[in-house]
């Protein structure tokens, strides 16, 4: 009489472990079908933004060996410093501290040449800010 009523006091234990563990295996196969889906997103908008960065510093490099007085040594140092952060990038290893680091130094940098160059270049990729959607007047 005992097992009777103890599978029927279990029961709602037993759905709900049942349950449980039916999700949490659901959750594993789409949780990581979700996360590759994202990585592949964030993996393309990283490779076309390094890809933006590179093509400008290959320009800029080939026009300093056809002309070496065309820009200031200032500009050439900030052209330089860009491809020494783009030759650092791990692009092999994205869990890597430095990611983040190194973008963020690679985009200031950006800057700097485009303006010690008096080029008005920028990513189109890369998400304003909220300050600059906002200045947006029809």
């Amino acid at each position: 009489m005992d097992d009777l009523f103890d599978s029927s006091l279990n029961l709602e234990d037993t759905h709900y472990k049942e349950g449980y563990d039916e999700g949490y295996s659901h959750g594993l196969v789409t949780g990581k079908e979700e996360a590759r889906q994202v990585g592949l997103k964030v993996g393309f908008e990283v490779g076309e933004e390094l890809g933006f960065y590179r093509g400008c510093v290959e320009i800029w490099t080939f026009a300093i060996r056809l002309d070496p007085t065309c820009f200031s040594p200032r500009a050439k140092t900030f052209i330089c410093q860009m491809e020494e952060l783009i030759q650092k990038y791990p692009l092999m290893d994205p869990e890597n501290a430095q990611v983040q680091e190194i973008m963020d130094s690679l985009r200031l940098k950006f800057k700097m040449a485009c303006f010690s160059l008096h080029v008005k270049l920028e990513y189109n990729g890369y998400p304003k800010s909220s300050t600059e959607v906002n200045d947006i007047q029809f």
